[in-house]
C-alpha cells in the first residue's frame, strides 16, 4: 500500500497518500487496525444546557459544537484520539475557510494532532436557525 501512514498504536491508522493533495486538518482516509466498538455521534450545534444557541461567529459556536461533540463521545466512552470519521455542516463555507487557523487553533486545543477523515459540507440552514455550523462523527472505542 502506498501512502503515508500514522499508526500510533492506537488501533486507528491514517492514510494519507502522497498523490493526493496534502491533508491538512484532515486524513484521507483512517483504518481501524485493532478490534473496537463503534460509537456514531449525532449532529452536535453550538447548544448550551438549556437548548440555546451560543457564541457570536463560526469560531465560537465550531468550539461549543465540538466540544458537545466530545462530551458526547465520552459519555459512550471515546476519547478524542477515537474519533475515525467527522462531518462537519457549515451554514457559510465561505466563512468557515476564512477562519481556518482559529478552527485549527480550536481543535488542536481540544482534539489534539489526531486527524480523522473529514469532510466540511455547505448546508443552506440547519436545524437550528441560528447555528453556523454542525459536526457529527464517528469514534471507535479500543
Amino acid at each position: 500500500m502506498s501512502g503515508s501512514n500514522d499508526d500510533s498504536g492506537d488501533g486507528l491508522e491514517r492514510i494519507n497518500p502522497p498523490h493526493l493533495a496534502p491533508p491538512t486538518g484532515f486524513s484521507h482516509a483512517v483504518r481501524v487496525t485493532a478490534p473496537g466498538t463503534l460509537v456514531f455521534l449525532a449532529g452536535q450545534t453550538a447548544l448550551d444546557g438549556a437548548g440555546r444557541i451560543v457564541g457570536n461567529g463560526i469560531v465560537e459556536q465550531f468550539e461549543r459544537a465540538l466540544g458537545n461533540l466530545l462530551e458526547a463521545a465520552a459519555a459512550a466512552g471515546a476519547a478524542p484520539a477515537d474519533l475515525a470519521k467527522l462531518t462537519v455542516f457549515a451554514v457559510d463555507v465561505a466563512d468557515y475557510r476564512r477562519h481556518a487557523k482559529e478552527l485549527g487553533r480550536v481543535w488542536k486545543r481540544l482534539v489534539g494532532s489526531d486527524f480523522p477523515a473529514m469532510a466540511v459540507i455547505g448546508a443552506g440552514r440547519l436545524w437550528d436557525e441560528a447555528a453556523l455550523v454542525e459536526i457529527e462523527g464517528i469514534a471507535v472505542v479500543r
